[in-house]
């Protein structure tokens, strides 16, 4: 079983920054992609961007240029860098790894 924390969502103003993090414990394989998905309120969960443990990222078109994902792999560890925040990029943020989901953390981008 893999546990997921995610930390570091809170309220910014448009066009401030947020980082989040995400560290994984548990029976965790030695390679597996982890990644970033969110959910607004009334829509559906949707990807954000994912890494694999050789660092390839990809990201999805609405965050592309404003977001960074990154993993610290002896940590166990993903982040999301995530700057030039819009009011639409409101949402709780989930981490996805082995299968497993974090148990999210909210994003507030409101002046």
């Amino acid at each position: 079983q893999v546990q997921l924390v995610e930390s570091g969502g809170g309220l910014v103003q448009p066009g401030g920054s947020l980082r989040l993090s995400c560290a994984a414990s548990g029976s965790i394989p030695n390679i597996f992609p982890m990644g970033w998905y969110r959910q607004a309120p009334g829509k559906q969960r949707e990807l954000v961007a994912t890494v694999t443990t050789n660092g390839n990222t990809n990201y999805a078109d609405s965050v592309k240029g404003r977001f960074t994902i990154s993993r610290d792999n002896t940590k166990k560890t993903v982040y999301l860098e995530m700057n030039s925040l819009k009011p639409e990029d409101t949402a709780v943020y989930y981490c996805h790894a082995v299968n497993s989901w974090g148990k999210g953390t909210l994003v507030t981008v409101s002046s």
